[in-house]
């Protein structure tokens, strides 16, 4: 059974030679300075708001925008309510927003929602000089709109902001994907844009200029992960997608493991999905020594290709053993040692992640420690996500959100933490 440790070994080399560049990315994000200019100017932003039952969260979301250290004369916030059934409009209506309400089911999926509210902004508004995205479950901070602004005025025609989570310490789920965010925050996008690489829009959080709206013809992204997609689209056209790390805004994560699983495999099929569109135009960018392009092939291509390639590989082994009567205990133990190399993997980039991010991670102390040891274990479930997304017929769903609150709440919390 030398030939499977060999073949599992030979994946895990593989799986570090993919990555390994990522792992530069760390004392680059830590060490290397990032030099702006300093331009004042006041720029009007058009938010975005996809909602679909959102009554219980939209409201602070709103509330956090109204409350910018920046000119309210400069800020519009727009809504639609997509296919609601509750009191999404009326709500948003009451904190301040301009609401439009959307009825197509055929048509589903926050891409198209964004296509529709954009369309109706162009036929009714002045455009803004460009629009940032929010999903209604976010809280921004106050100083959100100033620090991106700043960026905005260095040129950059897409950005994307310090993505943070409200209820990290719920449980093991909402943790595993609240590390993971600050992880791609700090340790993807942070570096990338120190180096003057291309960073990476991750669903909410982000903004787009006038112009890119223009050049793209319209929100035109809707395979199941629009995200990727526009980010793919601007890298493949050129367009360097920025970071400020100073945009700081608050999401709420999934907490049902069921949840997770749907939400992940929707992600999963999508990256395939992006892949089949744009693979072709990002592997030729890459041959031209296009980085960027690199990247993104890397994000998207190799965990799904490796996963299968282990999982066929091992069962084979495992049937070949049974036929010759032959012990499985090798192969299990192959599987062991590689599974033990992946969670150590992990562990170390949670740790590293929570160790810097510490005080702006929302939870007690004694959480913190304990989800950074569970998060490889959230990680490895990916595993059998990434193995069966092909097969599966997934859909844009909305994710349940019931987590109430205010950017002051979130706040009152971190100082009993550290008093505590």
């Amino acid at each position: 059974m030398d030939t499977i440790n060999i073949i599992n070994y030979s994946i895990m080399l593989l799986f570090f030679i993919c990555y390994a560049y990522q792992f530069l990315y760390i004392p680059i994000s830590l060490f290397v300075h990032k030099k702006s200019r300093r331009i004042k100017k006041n720029n009007s932003y058009g938010i975005l708001i996809a909602a679909r039952n959102e009554e219980k969260v939209i409201g602070n979301l709103i509330d956090s925008l109204k409350n910018q250290n920046y000119p309210s004369e400069l800020i519009s916030i727009y809504v639609v309510a997509d296919n609601c059934t509750d009191n999404t409009s009326s709500v948003a209506k009451e904190h301040g927003a301009i609401v439009y309400e959307r009825y197509n089911t055929s048509k589903i999926g926050k891409g198209y929602a964004l296509n529709f509210l954009l369309n109706k902004i162009k036929e009714e508004s002045t455009m803004p000089d460009a629009f940032i995205v929010f999903d209604a479950d976010n809280i921004v901070d106050s100083n959100y709109v100033s620090e991106i602004n700043k960026t905005f005025n260095n040129g950059y025609q897409v950005i994307t902001g310090y993505r943070n989570t409200k209820n990290y310490g719920d449980n093991w789920i909402s943790s595993g994907y609240g590390l993971w965010f600050l992880r791609e925050a700090m340790y993807l996008n942070q570096p990338r844009w120190k180096i003057g690489s291309s960073c990476g829009v991750s669903g909410t959080g982000f903004l787009f200029s006038s112009k890119v709206l223009e050049e793209c013809g319209g929100w035109n992204f809707h395979l199941l992960t629009e995200d990727i997609e526009f980010t793919t689209d601007c890298i493949v056209n050129n367009r360097k997608i920025g970071y400020c790390p100073k945009a700081i805004f608050y999401d709420e994560q999934p907490t049902s493991f069921k949840q997770s699983v749907t939400q992940r495999l929707r992600l999963s099929k999508g990256y395939l999905q992006v892949l089949g569109k744009y693979g072709k135009r990002l592997f030729k960018c890459t041959l031209k020594g296009k980085f960027s392009a690199f990247d993104m092939l890397m994000n998207i291509t190799p965990a799904t290709v490796l996963s299968w390639v282990s999982i066929i590989v091992n069962i084979l082994a495992i049937v070949v053993s049974i036929i010759r009567s032959n012990s499985v205990s090798t192969i299990l133990l192959s599987l062991g040692q590689s599974a033990m190399n992946l969670y150590l993997t992990m562990f170390f980039i949670g740790t590293i992640t929570t160790i810097t991010e510490w005080k702006k991670i929302c939870c007690s102390n004694v959480k913190k420690i304990l989800y950074t040891f569970i998060f490889p274990i959230f990680m490895i479930t990916y595993i059998p996500i990434y193995v069966i997304a092909p097969f599966t017929k997934s859909e844009w769903k909305p994710i349940n959100h019931n987590k109430s609150l205010t950017l002051n709440d979130l706040k009152s919390y971190r100082k009993d933490v550290e008093l505590n």
